[in-house]
């Protein structure tokens, strides 16, 4: 019989009444059992995901922009959670917490939508990476200045998709980072423009055009 008593990462209730996980023993170690997952509902593992990304220490310890995040308490009780999404359209979609409100770090019905791998992968900024220059911008490479005394700085812009289109080389960060911006932004509106011709959310489209424009703003 499944366990009905143990919280999920501490905090969430599984009050569902099927079986989200489907697990085979595979042996003993230290007189514990090994098991081996099977078979997983998929509304449960996104919110088994969502609690992991908020509760979980040794999480936010490899991926800490998600430190100080939460989850609203309706959806600490999964069949909270299910009913939410079963009004979704989330089939091979990511549950996006701040494409709506950016900087947000609470996970609840008001706040999340589910996104396509294309624009979560759009988003993604990649801030460990680039260190304590703007988005866009990096040192370039003696090989790649033009004039290493007046523009040391190298713009570039990955689409997301493996791309990368290259800008230019810039006098200041400032500069540079105001080249990525403005081809950011173009991508971002012809991205709006492809979600609304499928039928996508307007919200998401609307969104991804407003990050941009006012990103000094939101997203710093």
């Amino acid at each position: 019989m499944r366990k009905r008593n143990k919280l999920v990462y501490g905090v969430g209730i599984n009050d569902a009444d099927y079986v989200t996980q489907l697990k085979q023993t595979t042996g003993f170690c230290d007189g514990k059992q090994k098991q081996k997952l099977l078979k997983s509902c998929k509304i449960y593992q996104s919110w088994k995901d969502m609690l992991r990304r908020c509760y979980s220490p040794a999480f936010q310890q490899k991926y800490p922009s998600y430190k100080e995040c939460t989850v609203c308490t309706e959806w600490l009780r999964f069949s909270n959670f299910k009913a939410w999404m079963d009004t979704q359209d989330w089939q091979g979609k990511h549950l996006d917490k701040d494409i709506l409100l950016p900087g947000n770090k609470l996970y609840s019905p008001t706040t999340c939508v589910f996104v396509t791998q294309k624009v979560n992968k759009f988003l993604i900024d990649r801030k460990a990476a680039r260190g304590l220059l703007p988005l866009g911008v990096y040192h370039a490479k003696r090989k790649d200045m033009v004039n290493e005394l007046t523009k040391p700085y190298m713009s570039q812009l990955n689409n997301g998709q493996g791309k990368t289109r290259y800008l230019g080389m810039f006098s200041t960060p400032e500069e540079a980072h105001q080249a990525w911006l403005a081809s950011k932004l173009e991508l971002a509106k012809s991205l709006a423009s492809e979600i609304l011709d499928e039928g996508g959310d307007p919200r998401i489209a609307q969104a991804l055009i407003d990050r941009y424009e006012n990103y000094t703003i939101n997203c710093t």
